[in-house]
């Protein structure tokens, strides 16, 4: 409780008090060291990403045909793909397996892991899936339904990408180190009428798509990675990617790092800043599996993909290579700035 009233002892004792503390603080800060200066680290220079190289790339995998599992095209494919990742110093694994797929027909597939910096705990991956649809089955198809797809950009633009940004490692890497994992059976899936309706059958259906990363989940070894960016679709012109509804459960904090830095580096209009669609993609099953955080940078518009996905004009018409740049520009700043977190 204080009293309104003044007490002139108490003031005086007061004021003594209080002029010994100024003077005591004049002198601690005439003893004080000086300040060490802050040194801020310099800007990491994020190199330039070379939208005519990661073109060439999709379209070396297009002029080897459909890389559906089984044919000539997909083997072709696959020894091309090791042999440039080998050729920008990648240590390579070969994850072998067979692909039981819905039809019950039994494949040959392989998980090309290719690694920048093996030894480096620090460390994430990029992936993308390789393979190519067997049919041309959309709901927007209108010829051949029955005929394997070229697929440009579902399956060509991920791995074009992935592959541009390993060829600039090779000249000039980041600190930190990245498993360049390519997909294999993510295509394959069931997509036949009438859609089931019961739990089991429901699984069953979602277990027939990204075979490859489930068993690359299953059998993952090594250094873990500290999060995943997965890339499906990204090479159309026009191509908008919204936080995808899988990849904002698992991981929001990296989905608003990733989009936030592309907004700040003038990709607003491909990287939109807004939840919209669900895509149950490879990432899925790399979350539920394996628990490592991955998201999914994939062309969803409506909450539906592009109107070339899974027919016959998935080809070199749709692919632009502004879109390549945007994305490859984005991971390059991601990866060299290494300051993203979950």
């Amino acid at each position: 409780m204080y009293s309104k009233r003044n007490f002139p002892g108490v003031t005086v004792l007061l004021m003594a008090f209080l002029l010994t503390l100024v003077m005591g603080c004049k002198n601690d800060k005439s003893e004080d060291k000086p300040d060490t200066p802050t040194v801020e680290k310099p800007p990491v220079k994020v190199p330039p990403f070379n939208r005519d190289s990661a073109y060439t790339f999709v379209q070396r995998q297009v002029d080897f045909g459909p890389r559906v599992m089984g044919s000539k095209g997909h083997e072709d494919c696959k020894n091309w793909i090791i042999g440039k990742m080998r050729s920008y110093g990648m240590e390579i694994t070969e994850q072998n397996f067979e692909a039981a797929v819905y039809t019950g027909d039994k494949f040959p597939a392989t998980n090309i892991i290719a690694k920048y910096k093996p030894d480096n705990t620090n460390r994430i991956v990029l992936a993308a899936h390789w393979d190519t649809r067997h049919i041309a089955d959309s709901d927007l198809s209108t010829r051949d339904q029955d005929k394997p797809i070229l697929g440009a950009d579902d399956g060509g633009s991920g791995v074009g990408v992935l592959i541009e940004l390993a060829r600039q490692f090779s000249i000039d890497g980041p600190d930190m180190g990245v498993d360049f994992v390519f997909l294999d059976a993510e295509d394959y899936g069931d997509s036949t009428d009438p859609e089931p309706t019961e739990e089991a059958e429901i699984e069953k259906r979602q277990n027939s798509w990204a075979i490859g990363a489930q068993y690359y989940a299953h059998n993952f070894s090594g250094i873990r990675p500290k999060y995943g960016i997965l890339l499906d679709m990204v090479g159309s012109a026009g191509a908008t990617f919204h936080k995808e509804d899988v990849s904002m459960h698992f991981a929001p904090g990296l989905v608003n790092g990733i989009w936030s830095t592309a907004i700040k580096m003038g990709y607003g209009t491909y990287f939109i800043n807004k939840q919209e669609g669900f895509a149950f993609d490879d990432h899925y099953f790399i979350n539920t599996i394996a628990n490592i955080p991955m998201v999914d940078i994939i062309n969803m518009k409506d909450k539906k993909f592009g109107a070339h996905w899974h027919t016959h004009d998935d080809n070199m018409k749709v692919i632009d290579r502004n879109t390549l740049r945007a994305v490859g520009q984005v991971l390059l700043a991601v990866v060299y700035r290494d300051e993203l977190s979950i």
